[in-house]
């Protein structure tokens, strides 16, 4: 039965007349227990010897005189009429408590209620996607009309609103003397951007408890099997010159320190810090630790300070990302021949390209639990990649597998024929140059196969770079996704099909180039998936309906969500602006902006 029929049925059924005690404990759960007390209502002054009412004053008590026949008949009617009343009073308290105790069940329940409504083939459910390829591909191939020119594509314009004038000096804070020879070392787990937030992070903190900061370790991941260290992914000279105004980074901690440790740093005391943690926690719960034992060691870092911070603390936050984290010499050397190819191979639409960051991997299709068009033999091979991957974790007991509903609620991987119907909807012709920036495509011969068909312009790492510019790459799932990074960041429009890190990462920074605006495509995919299973959906209004889409991707391209406290919609890595307005101004004034790319200052 739907949640609101329940609650309908529970109403009527309270509605009818129940006795109440005038004072009484309801056995409801011990979370819902409610204590009723009616007695104001019911309540009797006391009597007297002679049977009169009296008042219970401390100071005097007084006897009422007796009442003529005509008052007793209008005192019972007054009592009648109060008691009626106070049982209509208490029957409504008694329903609004059970409604609420009844809405609470329900909503915990909820989940069971969806899992019910969705099981079967619930509009958006079911993946329909290559079938409406087929129905639609004939329009596809002969629609010329309404194309857009990546030129124009952007039409919303950010107004900066006017700020006090920046002064990079007195907004940042400055390096005290290292006087007690603090050291900080942290974890940073993870992949490449989840490594690099706990790396800004870890430049905050060393700032805030004036210590010296040791080059961040890089965890290795199961999933993502990357051994690489700090100097491979980011160049880690210009990582210690830069911060050099604000913190002290070291490449290796003093050989006595070591020697204290027996050399080995896994034996240092590792602090488990809270997630989240406000600056006030450091100051008051590890510095202590650290000034005490010289040196602290954080692991796991991920997520380990709060996204809302002072602006001098958010400054280094701004100043980490975008200065001093640039990538090694190798990865900017790869993406720059990658990004200077996409450019030529882009003459007919002014050296302007499309990038889009496809999570359709083998380990990401098996993570969400989803169901595509495989059948029998996608299932069997999902199970194995689930096991492999993550153990048991998909077969505890507890453990809700609903892949309709995931579907439904925008959760799935969008496949590349999904996301090619969705650009050429948009109007993008079939000449416009797309970079695919993905790791291994799941059945790439098969499900790429159309996406090539709509756009024949498609490249990728693979068919941009040689087998020997790759090579020093292979097996570096990290390093490749920094050259991915690269070549998404200067595309004219980048499309984000799955959440995650990079687009979170990667928004933000385009935010911060491109003068506030993300320029990025963000499919409202709870929208998609329903326009893609119904087979009675024509082209022209798909057309649209994507047409929209674009265009709110484009408003929304240009807004500053509200910061909220601990959030990832409120991180300044996906919203720079306004915190990072000082050091963009600053990269604006010194021509810095194309640095990323630069492997020589």
């Amino acid at each position: 039965m739907p949640p609101a029929l329940l609650i309908t049925a529970i109403i009527a059924l309270l509605s009818r007349r129940v006795p109440l005690n005038t004072h009484h404990v309801y056995n409801l759960p011990n979370m819902f227990q409610i204590h009723f007390s009616l007695s104001p209502f019911f309540t009797m002054s006391p009597k007297n010897a002679n049977g009169y009412a009296t008042s219970n004053n401390n100071n005097n008590i007084l006897s009422s005189p007796p009442t003529s026949p005509s008052n007793r008949k209008n005192c019972r009617r007054r009592l009648r009429r109060r008691g009626s009343f106070a049982m209509l009073h208490r029957r409504n308290v008694l329903l609004i408590v059970t409604v609420l105790y009844f809405t609470g069940l329900i909503s915990c329940v909820g989940p069971l209620f969806s899992l019910l409504q969705y099981s079967g083939l619930a509009t958006g459910a079911v993946y329909r996607s290559h079938e409406i390829f087929q129905k639609f591909w004939n329009d596809i191939e002969a629609d010329n009309s309404s194309t857009i020119e990546l030129s124009s594509v952007w039409i919303y314009k950010r107004k900066l609103k006017e700020q006090k004038t920046c002064s990079i000096g007195t907004t940042a804070i400055t390096k005290d003397s290292p006087g007690a020879n603090l050291y900080l070392i942290v974890d940073a787990n993870g992949g490449l951007n989840q490594q690099r937030s706990s790396i800004c992070n870890a430049v905050v903190i060393a700032a805030l408890l004036n210590a010296t900061l040791l080059i961040p370790h890089l965890e290795f991941h199961n999933v993502w099997r990357d051994s690489s260290k700090f100097g491979d992914i980011y160049d880690e000279d210009h990582f210690i010159s830069t911060l050099k105004d604000y913190i002290t980074v070291v490449k290796k901690l003093p050989a006595e320190l070591m020697e204290r440790y027996d050399s080995n740093i896994s034996n240092i005391q590792n602090l488990r810090v809270q997630a989240w943690a406000p600056p006030r926690y450091y100051l008051e719960e590890v510095y202590p630790v650290l000034f005490k034992w010289r040196v602290v060691r954080i692991s796991p870092f991920a997520n380990r300070l709060s996204m809302h911070l002072p602006s001098h603390l958010q400054f280094l936050r701004c100043f980490s990302n975008y200065e001093a984290l640039r990538f090694s010499l190798a990865i900017s050397a790869l993406a720059k021949k990658l990004v200077k190819r996409m450019i030529e191979r882009s003459s007919n639409s002014v050296g302007k390209y499309i990038s889009v960051h496809l999570r359709f991997e083998e380990d990401m299709v098996a993570f969400s639990c989803c169901i595509y068009d495989g059948g029998q033999a996608e299932k069997s091979e999902m199970d194995v990649v689930r096991e492999k991957g993550w153990g048991k974790k998909f077969k505890q007991k507890y453990r809700v597998i609903a892949p309709g509903l995931n579907r439904k609620n925008g959760k799935c991987p969008m496949t590349p024929v999904e996301v090619g119907m969705m650009l050429r909807g948009m109007g993008f012709a079939k000449d416009t140059p797309i970079y695919l920036a993905s790791g291994k495509i799941y059945q790439a011969d098969r499900y790429l196969a159309p996406l090539r068909k709509m756009f024949p312009l498609l490249q990728t790492k693979e068919t941009l770079a040689t087998k020997d510019e790759l090579a020093p790459f292979e097996g570096y799932s990290s390093r490749l996704a920094a050259v991915d990074y690269l070549v998404c960041l200067f595309s004219e429009v980048f499309v984000t099909t799955q959440g995650g890190n990079f687009p979170h990462f990667l928004i933000g920074h385009r935010r911060y180039l491109y003068n506030g605006h993300a320029k990025t495509i963000k499919p409202d995919k709870i929208k998609l998936v329903t326009l893609l299973q119904n087979t009675s959906t024509s082209w022209i209004d798909f057309k649209h309906q994507m047409g929209s889409m674009l265009a709110e991707s484009d408003r929304k391209g240009i807004m500053v969500p509200r910061v909220k406290k601990s959030t990832r919609k409120g991180s300044i890595y996906s919203n720079p602006l306004p915190e990072c307005r000082c050091l963009w101004e600053s990269e604006r004034a010194t021509n810095r902006s194309n640095s990323y790319l630069m492997v020589d200052h």
